[in-house]
């Protein structure tokens, strides 16, 4: 192989690694941006909710945060939103976790994991592991077994545990 024919194969290794940094840099970045999308649409709806308990004293209604949803901006990045309010009460620490959604990415920057919203309108983003050992402090087991029976459905004989009812 001659001198011409060696800077070109090199040349065209360099423009194809190139190429691939450039795609791996875009799915991260896609994963990173629909990340900001629902942590930014938790906020909405904190906002929304902090001025319904300033109105109402309370927090809203599951009914009335479902309402919500489409209104929110970046909602559909949000996904499947569960909306603790009713297990809320004059008790709960502003620590209490009042809604979340589970996310997951495929990606090497940005991992899966909760977006979620306390009680006092902090807006975080949470690891699995981290989010479900807090989640577990908090639930009653009244509300594990509501979970539970919504999870089998009338007709089912299977025990559920807590993760596999988030899947």
């Amino acid at each position: 192989m001659n001198r011409r024919q060696r800077t070109i194969v090199r040349e065209f290794l360099i423009v194809i690694a190139f190429t691939a940094a450039a795609v791996l840099a875009m799915i991260n970045f896609k994963d990173w941006i629909n990340r900001s999308e629902a942590v930014r649409a938790m906020q909405d709806l904190s906002e929304r909710i902090s001025q319904y308990r300033s109105m109402n004293g309370m927090v809203p209604p599951q009914y009335y945060v479902d309402n919500l949803q489409g209104e929110l901006e970046g909602s559909p990045r949000l996904g499947d939103l569960k909306y603790r309010g009713i297990w809320i009460d004059l008790e709960s620490s502003g620590d209490e976790i009042l809604a979340y959604s589970w996310k997951k990415y495929h990606s090497l920057l940005v991992g899966s994991g909760y977006v979620v919203l306390r009680l006092d309108g902090r807006v975080e983003w949470l690891g699995k592991r981290e989010f479900e050992e807090i989640l577990a402090r908090q639930q009653s087991k009244d509300e594990l077994q509501i979970l539970q029976r919504k999870t089998q459905g009338p007709l089912s004989d299977t025990k559920v545990t807590w993760p596999e009812m988030q899947k």
